[in-house]
């Protein structure tokens, strides 16, 4: 039997890590998506997505966030004046890629170095959904309400 692997499905879903454990080992083949990027965890509750975009200005690149979904778009300027390459290996076409956010995960910066966008993103989970500890009092102490 073939071991498949389902990593892939949710290589663009940030905060979703067990689901994609649970299902790694359900497709052969990996997602070859251009271009090419890592997605990070960096500590408990931050995680950074870090793109290939060799070629791209910080002006033809444009990120956005909506309805829990990070998009990072790269628009190419043409170069003035043509251009006669012997061999062109670096792609300099246009992407959109989208990445599908947990919730309570928020984008806090990018950067642009080396060819590299790093988008840094953190977890910011509210306090009334943390796990708490109850402490459990005497049976004379507990108020009932009325």
């Amino acid at each position: 039997m073939q071991n498949l692997d389902f990593s892939h499905l949710y290589s663009n879903a940030v905060g979703f890590e067990r689901m994609a454990r649970e299902l790694e080992g359900a497709f052969a083949q990996k997602n070859s998506a251009y271009p090419p990027y890592n997605i990070e965890k960096r500590g408990e509750n931050s995680y950074s997505i870090t793109i290939a975009v060799a070629g791209f200005e910080r002006e033809e690149l444009e990120l956005e966030t909506e309805q829990g979904t990070l998009k990072v778009k790269g628009r190419k300027v043409p170069a003035e004046g043509e251009r006669h390459f012997l061999h062109q290996g670096i792609a300099e076409r246009d992407f959109e890629l989208a990445f599908k956010l947990s919730q309570h995960v928020e984008v806090q910066g990018a950067k642009l170095e080396h060819g590299l966008l790093t988008i840094e993103l953190a977890r910011d989970m509210p306090e009334a959904l943390k796990p708490r500890t109850i402490p459990i009092g005497k049976s004379d102490s507990l108020a009932l309400p009325s």
